[in-house]
């Protein structure tokens, strides 16, 4: 592999907005700072993953980042990349070779490379690395998701411009997604209404920051209390901001009107049909507990069917009676009835607990689920819920891309 132009040891950049070892950065005053996540990230050296299968060209990149106060993690082989990509984060940049000792040439390994990091759901900037005169192996990278590359042997001020250009702002967005995912678990339910009858609790993890995915509990009047449980197509921003939607077309009815799901939910369909594209829509099940008779009312909209286990150990299957809701102008919806027993557990949950692993050709699948659910249904609900969600977070590792969320209602 060739090595800098000139040298291999980092000569000190001594332009002013270039951080070096004894550079201290002037603080904001936060408490008047509009842009508070862009200031703290300013001030935070950078963490950059160096890949290349050669020791010399390795020392001399970390030497180079370690010039500027920055934080080199080094790995020689894609397959070590990788490893440390799933278990070595977080990093602000990716910055690897294309090619490696198995073919000089092609560029086929560090395609490869782009590939695997892709199948496992990477958001970290990748800058690749390749000799000069073969522009059209870095253009291709490009349109194989890395976002940048650097010629060999490189100009040390041009790669540390690079990496400052695509760390910055990837920085910032995840500053900025960081705060957006705090918001947005802040939208789900907190205070869970005691019931003498029903032990019930929820959880959301989502694939990245943000999601689509939506729970919640829903004050009624009486002894009611609603259930909500849905999936907005799509994922990421674009998802969560419909899902914060969805959840403010429920939270604006007033209690009493809840308890007609029918009504309620025709007015969430006229909603998401007038206001968003043709593509976007939501599954969901809504289900009205009341603590008096036991009783379940609920409507399916074409959601992953709910899991009843009897205290018998029989499974019930909750079908769908409706539609999705946003995808057509014209919609009905049936509503169906279910007692839960004390010992009965009732159990609501996105796709993204049963497809789990889908991509590895071995999903997590519905079996699995039931499985899950009959060795763990003495648990309380919390302990319960918390349960799936660790399995399949397990099961499906670096590779789950859906939201995972999980309702359980236990009778008690």
């Amino acid at each position: 592999m060739l090595r800098p132009i000139g040298h291999a040891r980092p000569v000190p950049n001594r332009q002013s907005h270039i951080r070096t070892p004894g550079h201290r950065p002037t603080p904001c005053n936060h408490s008047r700072c509009a842009r508070h996540a862009t200031c703290v990230s300013n001030d935070m050296p950078y963490r950059v993953l160096v890949c290349d299968d050669q020791p010399d060209v390795l020392e001399a990149l970390r030497l180079l980042l370690k010039g500027q106060g920055w934080q080199a993690v080094t790995a020689d082989s894609p397959r070590r990349l990788l490893e440390t990509v799933r278990g070595g984060g977080p990093f602000d940049l990716i910055l690897t070779d294309l090619n490696y000792t198995r073919d000089t040439t092609s560029g086929q390994e560090g395609m490869d490379l782009l590939a695997s990091l892709e199948a496992q759901g990477n958001t970290i900037p990748v800058v690749v690395m390749t000799a000069w005169g073969n522009v059209d192996l870095a253009v291709e990278a490009m349109r194989r998701g890395a976002c940048d590359f650097v010629q060999k042997p490189w100009d040390n001020n041009r790669l540390l411009a690079t990496i400052r250009k695509q760390a910055e702002p990837a920085r910032r967005q995840k500053s900025e997604l960081e705060i957006a995912a705090n918001v947005q678990q802040q939208l789900f339910p907190r205070k869970l209404r005691h019931l003498e009858s029903l032990d019930y609790a929820g959880h959301c993890m989502p694939a990245r920051e943000v999601g689509g995915d939506y729970y919640d509990f829903l004050e009624m009047p009486g002894g009611n209390i609603g259930f909500v449980l849905g999936d907005v197509s799509g994922k990421g921003v674009p998802a969560a901001l419909l899902m914060a939607n969805l959840q403010a077309c429920f939270r604006s009815q007033p209690p009493h009107a809840l308890l007609r799901p029918a009504e309620v939910l025709a007015t969430v369909n006229r909603h998401f049909f007038a206001s968003t594209a043709a593509e976007r829509f939501a599954t969901l099940v809504f289900a009205i507990y009341d603590d008096a008779t036991r009783q379940v009312r609920y409507v399916n909209c074409a959601h992953c069917p709910p899991l009843l286990l009897r205290a018998t150990g029989e499974i019930e299957i909750l079908d769908s009676t409706a539609t999705m809701l946003g995808a057509f102008e014209s919609w009905s919806c049936t509503e169906a009835a279910v007692t839960l027993n004390p010992g009965d557990t009732l159990l609501l949950y996105s796709d993204g607990v049963t497809e789990a692993g889908a991509d590895s050709g071995d999903e997590y699948g519905q079996d699995r689920l039931i499985h899950t659910l009959r060795v763990n249904q003495a648990q309380p609900a919390e302990a319960l819920v918390q349960t799936i969600v660790d399995e399949v977070n397990e099961f499906s590792g670096a590779a789950r891309h859906d939201d995972v969320t999980v309702v359980a209602l236990r009778g008690l």
